[in-house]
């Protein structure tokens, strides 16, 4: 069963980050982070990179960019949820993509410290603020349950898309649930 991940991309999602155990050449108990299982801090060369950036990203960084950028497109697709995302559905479609990256950069910021990435400082809202539509007019409504879990399976599309495996979407999916009392609601 595919369950996926969270809403305004309470892609909060790698919020508590996961980690597995490995053994080191000496014998010793390593932690890899969600991060470092998506690519780690490995420098590669980014094609796109947003406002004309560095040219250079963590691998990790780079791929969850992929995941978010992928999960905002199906989410856009989505009826049962898009209506959520009224401002920023507006504004693309005047040709204002000045929203569009925000969200990404912001929500890449955000997941890329939640899975343990240590060169970035996430500066956003919390998850309660961040879905509240009193404190953050970009976001239309009070997220539902329904709508958190459906955000959940359009973030497992967006990675699916992007080729992320089913077997880390699923482990992405259990913690990023225990997100949905500081979405829901607010």
């Amino acid at each position: 069963m595919k369950t996926a991940l969270c809403c305004l991309l309470a892609v909060g999602l790698f919020a508590l980050s996961i980690t597995s155990c490995s053994k080191s050449k000496n014998n010793s108990t390593t932690t890899m982070t969600l991060y470092d299982s998506l690519g780690g801090t490995t420098l590669v060369e980014d094609a796109n990179p947003p406002d004309n950036g560095p040219s250079m990203i963590q691998q990790g960084r780079l791929n969850i960019r992929k995941v978010i950028d992928s999960t905002i497109f199906v989410i856009a697709a989505d009826d049962s949820i898009n209506r959520y995302f009224h401002t920023l559905l507006s504004e693309v479609g005047a040709g204002n993509l000045s929203g569009f990256d925000s969200l990404s950069r912001n929500l890449t910021d955000f997941v890329s410290v939640a899975a343990g990435a240590t060169s970035y400082l996430y500066t956003g809202l919390t998850m309660p603020d961040a879905h509240n539509p009193n404190v953050n007019p970009r976001i239309a409504a009070a997220v539902t349950s329904g709508a958190f879990s459906e955000f959940l399976n359009d973030v497992a599309a967006g990675a699916t898309q992007v080729g992320v495996s089913t077997m880390l979407i699923d482990q992405v999916a259990a913690k990023l649930e225990t997100v949905e009392p500081a979405v829901v609601g607010q």
